[in-house]
C-alpha cells in the first residue's frame, strides 16, 4: 500500500520504541469511547463556528526544490532536473512536478523559511508533530512521542461532537501523532483500508450484514454482533481485548447515528467529484476527510509515506506517487473553497523536513531540516502568497526565518488554542503546550 511505506531505517510499524500512552497506536471505537469516559469531562469550550483541520503528512521529508522552492539559477547538481512553471499567483513559481498545486496557487499560503536542527525522522517528526523538540537523541526510525500531537490536544480541548470523536487518522497514525501524558482517550480512531474499494467500509462504525436499522430486533441483538466485530489488530501494550462494556450505549448510537453514516459513506459522493480527486487511496482519503470536516471532526490526519527519496528523486516525481499528492491536495482545496468550507477548514501539507542542495551520488536528495517548506490554506490564511524565503541555492531559511514553536503557535491560535497553555502530566508535572512560539503574522493579516 502506497500510505505504508518504511523510511531510510528500514523500520516496518511493529519495531518501534513505545514511549507515552498510545503514542504509535490507533485505538478502536469501543477502546477510544471508554477511554475517554475514564477521562471525565472534557475542558474547554468551543467557539459558534470553530476551524477543523485536516492535516496531510508526507511521510519521509518531501523535498522543497521539486515542490514549492525550486531554484532554477541554481548549479546543475543543486536544481536538479526539473524546470520551473507558472503558478496562479504572478510572480511565483512551483516546480513542473506539482501542476495542479501551482494552478490552485491562489488558494493557499507557502511558507518557504520554517526550519530547524533535527536531521533523524523520528525526531524531525515529533517536532513537526508537536512542536516541540525531543528531549533526547531519536533514532532515525523511531516512534515517540514526547509531547502530545496536535490533533490529541486538539481532542483534549473539543471532545465528542455529535457522538464523532475530535481526532482521526488515516490510513495509520504518524509516529509522533499519540497523546502522550493526555492519555490514551486522545488517541486518534484510525480508519484503514483503501475507500477507493468498492466494498470499503469504515471498520467498527457499519451495521453488521446480519443486522440492520430496521430489523434490529434490540440493542442487545447489536450489541452482541457488533462484539464479533473485526478490531483494530494493534492496541496499547496494557490494554485487553476490548469489549463493547458499560460505553458500548455510545458506540451503539454512532453505528445507529445518520449523521455518522452518511459521513463515513464515501459511496454516496458523487462520481465526478470522486475522480476530481483520483481514483486511488490517496486522493479518496482526502474525499473522506472533507466528509468528516464537514460533519464536525475536529481534526483528521492523512498519512502519506514514501517521501524519503535518498535514490532516484527524479523518477520518482516524475511518478504517478507524486502525482497523486499533487492532484488529490489541489482537488481536496478547491472543493473545501466551492463548498464555502474553507472559511473554517484550516488545511496543512508538511513532512519532517526539506532535502539536501546537492544531489547525491545516487540520483537523491538526504536529509535537510535547515530549508523546508509547508503549505497552509483555510481558515483566514491570506491567499496566494509566499511567505519568507531560502538562500539562492536553497541550503537555509534565509528571510522570515520561522521555527516549529512558531508553527504551532500559530496553528493552534488558528483552531482556537492558547499556546501558552500549561498542561499537567499525569504527575502534576506543569508543561506549556508551546514554550517561546511566536505567531506568524502573514498567516493573520
Amino acid at each position: 500500500m502506497l500510505g505504508l511505506k518504511t523510511n531510510c531505517a528500514g523500520m516496518p510499524r511493529r519495531d518501534f520504541l513505545r514511549i507515552g500512552i498510545g503514542g504509535a497506536f490507533g485505538l478502536g471505537l469501543s477502546d477510544l469511547l471508554r477511554l475517554r469516559a475514564q477521562a471525565g469531562t472534557t475542558p474547554g469550550g468551543a467557539s459558534r463556528r470553530p476551524v477543523n483541520c485536516i492535516l496531510v503528512w508526507l511521510d519521509g521529508g518531501p523535498s522543497h526544490y521539486e515542490t514549492f522552492d525550486p531554484k532554477p539559477d541554481a548549479p546543475s547538481e543543486i536544481r536538479g532536473e526539473f524546470k520551473t512553471i507558472p503558478t496562479a499567483v504572478p510572480g511565483t513559481r512551483f516546480s513542473e512536478a506539482v501542476p495542479n498545486l501551482a494552478k490552485a496557487a491562489d488558494k493557499f499560503t507557502i511558507i518557504r523559511s520554517i526550519c530547524h536542527k533535527d536531521p533523524n525522522h523520528g525526531g524531525g517528526n515529533h517536532y513537526m508533530m508537536t512542536g516541540t523538540p525531543t528531549p533526547v537523541p531519536v533514532a532515525c526510525g523511531a516512534f515517540v512521542t514526547f509531547h502530545p500531537s496536535f490533533g490529541s490536544v486538539v481532542s483534549y480541548h473539543r471532545g465528542v461532537r455529535d457522538g464523532m470523536p475530535a481526532y482521526m487518522s488515516m490510513p495509520q497514525v504518524s509516529r509522533s501523532g499519540g497523546p502522550n501524558f493526555l492519555g490514551g482517550s486522545h488517541a486518534p480512531f484510525v480508519i484503514n483500508g483503501n475507500p477507493n474499494e468498492k466494498g470499503f467500509q469504515v471498520r467498527d462504525v457499519v451495521l453488521p450484514p446480519e443486522i440492520s436499522e430496521g430489523r434490529a430486533a434490540s440493542r442487545r441483538d447489536l450489541l452482541a454482533s457488533l462484539d464479533r466485530m473485526h478490531r483494530y489488530e494493534e492496541k496499547l501494550a496494557e490494554d485487553p481485548a476490548v469489549t463493547f462494556d458499560q460505553y458500548h450505549h455510545q458506540g451503539v448510537d454512532l453505528v445507529l447515528s445518520p449523521k455518522a453514516q452518511a459521513a463515513f459513506d464515501i459511496h454516496r459522493e458523487p462520481e465526478p467529484v470522486r475522480d476530481a480527486y483520483g481514483r486511488n487511496d490517496f486522493g479518496q482519503r482526502l474525499l473522506l476527510a472533507r466528509r468528516l470536516v464537514e460533519v464536525g471532526v475536529s481534526w483528521v490526519t492523512v498519512y502519506y509515506g514514501g517521501w524519503d527519496h535518498h535514490t532516484k528523486i527524479f523518477d520518482a516525481f516524475k511518478g504517478d506517487h507524486v502525482r497523486r499528492m499533487d492532484t488529490g491536495v489541489a482537488a481536496l482545496i478547491q472543493d473545501l473553497d466551492q463548498r464555502g468550507l474553507l472559511d473554517n477548514t484550516l488545511v496543512v501539507l508538511l513532512g519532517e523536513f526539506g532535502r539536501t542542495p546537492k544531489v547525491n551520488k545516487d540520483a537523491g536528495r538526504d536529509h535537510w531540516p535547515h530549508a523546508m517548506s509547508v503549505l497552509m490554506a483555510g481558515a483566514g490564511i491570506p491567499r496566494g502568497q509566499v511567505v519568507g524565503a531560502t538562500d539562492a541555492k536553497g541550503y537555509h531559511a534565509a528571510e522570515n526565518v520561522f521555527r516549529p514553536e512558531d508553527f504551532a503557535a500559530s496553528l493552534y491560535t488558528k483552531m482556537g488554542i492558547d499556546p501558552t497553555r500549561v498542561l499537567h502530566t499525569n504527575t502534576g508535572r506543569p508543561v506549556q503546550l508551546v514554550s517561546n512560539g511566536r505567531l506568524i503574522p502573514e498567516l493573520f493579516t
